[in-house]
């Protein structure tokens, strides 16, 4: 199937949030959320795109051609790999939603979770995402305010984990930490100037590992909510790594102790 051109300039879809990038508009159909348009490069990435073209027939979506022109304006010069679908915006789950769940808890692993403290650039809050998606998180924590929203170029770096990883916002974080250690998790913030190593600590009981903002890392109120903090040794010339980064070493030496043991 052949996307419909259009060669007038047609407005994006009212209500609908840009998804850009093949990875990440193929998540939408593995994740069994489709979404309700998708506009296709005209020329030889068409023909690339015949996979996703298929897919969205059969699931009744409208496929339209456009120029690499227009889906450049939509993506604002992000790289979008010739394909842009729009679906509806992502939305974050309420803070009572985190309680039910760790007050049901049914996994057969204890909960590990990711806590954001004024994580707001988008790239970085998308890499967090696809970390945590990779090493199994059960959820993601963020504050209503000084957090980066759940938007395009989020999903687009996250790669499919926006859609699948649940983020959870809350109104206070410092209240929200001191609620979580009611339900028996282990608070660990992370601190270059720490003694204690984080391979040092103990991940195996329920814990949620805090993330503070590059350069500021976490605020007062959040440093003081963490049971203990714990630092990445650094072997180099640099004082610390991208926040994205070190949040794939906190969770997936958390991942190794689990399946060690």
């Amino acid at each position: 199937m052949k996307a419909k051109p259009s060669r007038a300039r047609i407005a994006t879809p009212e209500g609908l949030d840009a998804v850009y990038g093949v990875h990440a508009v193929r998540a939408l159909f593995e994740r069994g959320q489709p979404p309700r348009e998708l506009w296709l490069q005209e020329g030889r990435a068409e023909a690339r795109l015949d996979t996703l073209q298929e897919r969205a027939r059969q699931a009744g979506i409208k496929c339209v051609g456009v120029a690499r022109e227009t889906l450049d304006g939509v993506a604002k010069g992000a790289v979008h790999q010739g394909v842009i679908a729009f679906a509806p915006p992502l939305q974050a789950e309420s803070e009572e939603a985190l309680w039910f769940r760790l007050g049901a808890w049914q996994q057969p692993s204890p909960p590990l979770l990711l806590i954001l403290d004024g994580v707001t650039d988008p790239h970085n809050f998308g890499a967090c995402l696809r970390s945590a998606d990779a090493a199994g998180a059960h959820g993601v924590i963020v504050p209503k305010d000084k957090a980066a929203p759940l938007n395009a170029t989020v999903r687009k770096v996250a790669c499919g984990a926006a859609d699948a990883m649940p983020v959870y916002q809350v109104t206070n974080l410092s209240r929200a930490m001191a609620r979580l250690k009611t339900h028996g998790v282990w608070i660990v913030g992370t601190a270059g100037e720490s003694a204690q190593s984080l391979y040092e600590v103990d991940l195996m009981e329920p814990v949620a590992i805090v993330m503070g903002a590059e350069g500021k890392g976490m605020r007062r109120l959040t440093r003081e909510g963490c049971d203990l903090l714990a630092k990445l040794p650094m072997a180099g010339s640099v004082s610390s790594l991208n926040v994205s980064v070190a949040t794939g070493v906190c969770l997936f030496e958390a991942v190794r102790q689990r399946h060690v043991s």
